[in-house]
């Protein structure tokens, strides 16, 4: 991978953190014909050469350049020139470069950031997903610019479990979570909540009624106070908000994957509203956004010069979401074909989502017209409304994907909940949320593979009956699922089921575990 970017952005000068990060360059180094120097930034160089740089050594080439010199660069820029190129994480073929200007960057953080702070100087971040992606390039870089914002580093384990640490030393005023970084600060606030004494429980129920009427009356412009609220706040609210380091966080938002209802919910009646963002690479981030107003399950409104369209839309009003404005990208590096077909002649980039717009333009995410599973009986199914209800249904399920694409009926894959150890891949371990609930039903596992081995009835009974209540829901017998697995082990992204924002790879699953797809078809035939 580090070969293909490399080659293909055609890059003289290499940075990588140590010698490990090093290793992998000179292995592929006699491919990189543009490649002139490589700088290690952290810990000594183990060999020399004439192309090998330490930071300090990399820095001192600068010093005996003038003043004038570099100036000169920087008046020869234009606006309209490649200023950063992002590497889409294809799921399907080879990355794409995407090329964004210094005007798509410069005008894009403007905007945004104006919308959340007028105000110069105030704001404090806490940076965790990497640099290479569009939504921690815009936040943590450019946006932090343009509001002379500070930012905070996490530790690399940050998405292993040390984030929240990092939250409560810094207590960021704003913070953009990945769907997967709340739905884990969820499971594990219901597991600390679970062995507490009843009368607390209670009293926390009671809080969270409250917080959750007093959200939607601010969400829906009311700005109803129910009662209770204020003696909520001090005595649940406040110090919940303290323990996640989110005490002086006036904005809490999440994008790069789709969060569900249930989520957004325990936010909410914790006082913690978190708004969604929807945008992607190819328009440097951002397209529509919650700020001033939101709704839950949609994301947003439209950013301030931009538009939407929605192309081609089906009766119910589902169309793929168009974008149009300042924010849309240059093109793909040295792939016109690959441009032609996300950028019409009038400009419109075609994202490839569907959506719906609201009475009030606000914008809904409905699909993916490539995750669509169209069956053998030609019937169109989105995968992620069916996989997020099976996951409430059923809270012991780390991971749920629907399969059916030209087959016959649908299928689940299914992963238990299981520790993590510190690479951030899965153990066999069961969660405390799985152990709670084998204590309670009588289930002596521990392990993944125990349950696999024993069948346990009470997990396969517990999974079939949340189905089946999913099942009962659905609007035709060809989005019901007739069966399901579990696999012996839970998706990551260091076993490569998951992209860098956690967002579910679909196509490399589906060949990762194609045996077992197979087997649940096969079974029939």
């Amino acid at each position: 991978a580090c070969q293909y970017v490399a080659a293909n952005c055609e890059a003289d000068v290499l940075v990588v953190e140590n010698q490990k990060q090093l290793e992998k360059i000179l292995k592929v180094k006699d491919q990189l014909p543009h490649l002139k120097a490589i700088v290690q930034y952290k810990g000594e160089l183990q060999q020399k050469a004439p192309f090998l740089y330490t930071w300090e050594e990399f820095m001192k080439l600068g010093e005996d350049v003038p003043d004038e010199q570099l100036h000169a660069v920087i008046d020869s820029l234009r606006a309209n020139e490649c200023c950063s190129l992002i590497y889409t994480s294809g799921t399907t073929g080879n990355p794409k470069g995407v090329m964004l200007s210094h005007d798509n960057i410069s005008w894009t953080a403007h905007t945004v950031f104006k919308m959340i702070n007028e105000n110069y100087g105030e704001e404090v971040l806490v940076s965790y997903l990497p640099l290479s992606h569009v939504a921690a390039q815009m936040i943590d870089v450019w946006g932090c610019m343009s509001l002379g914002g500070t930012v905070y580093f996490a530790e690399p384990d940050a998405l292993k479990g040390s984030l929240v640490n990092t939250l409560k030393e810094v207590r960021p005023t704003g913070f953009l979570g990945v769907p997967r970084v709340w739905e884990k600060m969820q499971e594990k606030m219901k597991a600390a909540g679970s062995k507490v004494s009843l009368l607390k429980k209670r009293l926390a129920d009671w809080a969270k009624s409250v917080g959750l009427q007093y959200n939607y009356s601010v969400m829906n412009g009311e700005n109803v106070v129910p009662w209770g609220f204020m003696l909520s706040n001090n005595l649940v609210f406040k110090r919940v908000r303290a323990a996640l380091g989110l005490d002086r966080c006036t904005f809490c938002c999440t994008g790069a994957a789709p969060i569900t209802k249930d989520t957004l919910e325990y936010f909410m009646s914790l006082n913690i509203p978190v708004k969604e963002l929807y945008g992607m690479s190819e328009s440097s981030g951002p397209h529509s956004v919650s700020i001033n107003e939101y709704r839950i399950g949609s994301c947003g409104k439209v950013m301030p010069g931009c538009k939407t369209k929605l192309d081609s839309p089906d009766p119910d009003g589902n169309g793929e979401i168009c974008f149009w404005g300042r924010h849309v990208f240059m093109g793909y590096l040295n792939m016109p074909d690959k441009t032609a077909e996300a950028l019409d002649e009038d400009g419109w980039l075609h994202s490839g989502d569907l959506g719906k717009h609201d009475k009030d333009e606000f914008l809904y995410i409905t699909g993916r017209i490539k995750e669509l599973i169209i069956t053998a009986g030609g019937e169109n199914i989105p995968p992620v409304p069916i996989e997020d209800a099976v996951k409430t249904e059923v809270p012991i399920i780390s991971n749920a994907m629907l399969i059916g694409d030209k087959l016959k009926f649908l299928s689940m894959m299914l992963t238990l909940k299981c520790e993590m150890d510190d690479n951030g891949e899965p153990t066999d371990d069961l969660s405390p949320e799985v152990l709670d609930f084998c204590q309670q039903h009588g289930v002596k596992s521990t392990k993944v593979s125990e349950v696999l081995a024993n069948k346990e009835p009470a997990i396969y009974k517990a999974i079939q009956e949340g189905i089946e209540r999913v099942n009962a829901r659905s609007t035709s017998n060809a989005q019901k699922i007739q069966k399901w697995t579990i696999l012996e082990r839970d998706f990551s992204v260091v076993g490569g089921e998951l992209g860098p924002t956690l967002k579910l790879r679909r196509p490399i699953v589906v060949k990762m575990y194609r045996d077992k797809i197979n087997e649940m078809y096969t079974a029939t035939a």
